[in-house]
C-alpha cells in the first residue's frame, strides 16, 4: 500500500472540452496543469481509460514530473436503475454489451498499468456504482468478479471508489478481495451544515476503518463546491467555506497520515447541464481558468 502524501483529483477539461464529444486536452494544457499541481500534491487520481488518462501518463514520464497515478475504469452499467433521475434503464441487448465492455475496459487499464507502472499507484475497478441514484448501477457480486480478474491482468494494487455507507453496507464481500478501501464523503450533498461537516467526514473514515480494520482505508473524493443551484445549502457554497473546510481537513489527514485525494483540481464546465451556477461545475480549488481560489492560494 502506498504511503501517504498530498492527493487531488485531476480531470483537465477545460472551456470548450468534454469527454463526451471527445475533445481533450492537449499534451501542452496537460503539462501546464500538471506542472501546476505537482507544486502541491504528490497524488493524482483519475477516472477512465480515455486519450486524456494516456496522455497524462506519457507527459509524467517524458518531463519526470514527481507524480504518481491512481488509475481507474468508468463501467457500463450491468443492472437496469429506474431510481436514477437522469437515466440507467436498458434492454437486456444494452445490458450484455456493457458486460462485454467492461472486460474490456478491465484488460485495457491492465495493460495501461503495466506499461506505466513506476508511476501507478493502484487501479479502481469504478466509481460510485453502487450507489441508489447511479445510472451505471454494478452489483457487489459482479465487482468482486471484476477485483478478482483485475487482479489476474497486474499485480498492482485493486480498490473500488464508492460512498462510506455503501462500502459499509454493501462492500463486505468486495473489502475481502480489494488491497485497500476508497471512501467518498459530501457533507453537502448530505445536507450537512458547515459546522458539522468536519466531525462528520472524520466520523465516516473511523466507521469505515472500524468495519474494514484489516484494509486501508483512504478517501478517493471529499470537497467542497464554490456554487451551487439546488440540493443542498446555497449559502454555504462559496470559497470561503471551501476554504475553511479544506483547511481542516487536511490538517487532520496529515496529523493522521490519511490520504485524501481532494475533489477536485479544476472547475469543469462540461458536466451537469446548462445551469452555469450548478455544484458538479465548482469543485475545483482552481477556476477553469486556472485561477487559485483562496484555499490553494494561500498554501
Amino acid at each position: 500500500m502506498f504511503q501517504y502524501k498530498p492527493a487531488i483529483c485531476y480531470s483537465g477539461y477545460r472551456n470548450g472540452q468534454s469527454p463526451i464529444n471527445q475533445t481533450y486536452p492537449s499534451d501542452a494544457e496537460v503539462l501546464e496543469d500538471l506542472v501546476l499541481l505537482s507544486k502541491h500534491f504528490e497524488y493524482i487520481r483519475m477516472y477512465d481509460i480515455s486519450k486524456h488518462a494516456e496522455s497524462v501518463l506519457r507527459v509524467i514520464t517524458e518531463h519526470q514530473l514527481p507524480l504518481k497515478v491512481l488509475l481507474g475504469v468508468e463501467p457500463k452499467g450491468e443492472i437496469s436503475n429506474p431510481n436514477c433521475p437522469w437515466g440507467g434503464v436498458y434492454s437486456d441487448e444494452e445490458l450484455l454489451k456493457h458486460k462485454s465492455l467492461n472486460i474490456a475496459q478491465l484488460e485495457q487499464v491492465a495493460l495501461l498499468a503495466n506499461r506505466y507502472k513506476a508511476i501507478v499507484l493502484g487501479i479502481s475497478i469504478g466509481n460510485e456504482n453502487t450507489a441508489h441514484w447511479h445510472p451505471n448501477k454494478m452489483s457487489p457480486e459482479t465487482l468482486v468478479e471484476h477485483a478478482k480478474y483485475l487482479k489476474s491482468k497486474t499485480d498492482l494494487p485493486i480498490t473500488f471508489c464508492e460512498g462510506a455507507y455503501e462500502w459499509r453496507n454493501q462492500g463486505v464481500e468486495l473489502a475481502k478481495i480489494v488491497d485497500f478501501v476508497s471512501i467518498h464523503v459530501y457533507p453537502l450533498w448530505q445536507r450537512v451544515p458547515y459546522s458539522e461537516s468536519v466531525e462528520l467526514t472524520i466520523n465516516q473514515y473511523h466507521e469505515t476503518k472500524t468495519a474494514f480494520p484489516d484494509k486501508p482505508v483512504i478517501f478517493t473524493e471529499f470537497g467542497w463546491t464554490t456554487s451551487a443551484t439546488e440540493n443542498m445549502d446555497i449559502t454555504e457554497t462559496n470559497e470561503d467555506y471551501q476554504k475553511g473546510y479544506l483547511d481542516q481537513m487536511i490538517a487532520w489527514s496529515r496529523k493522521n497520515e490519511v490520504t485524501m485525494f481532494i475533489f477536485e483540481a479544476f472547475d469543469e464546465p462540461w458536466k451537469g447541464g446548462n445551469d452555469p451556477l450548478e455544484a458538479e461545475k465548482h469543485w475545483g480549488i482552481y477556476d477553469v481558468d486556472r485561477k487559485g481560489k483562496p484555499w490553494i492560494s494561500q498554501q
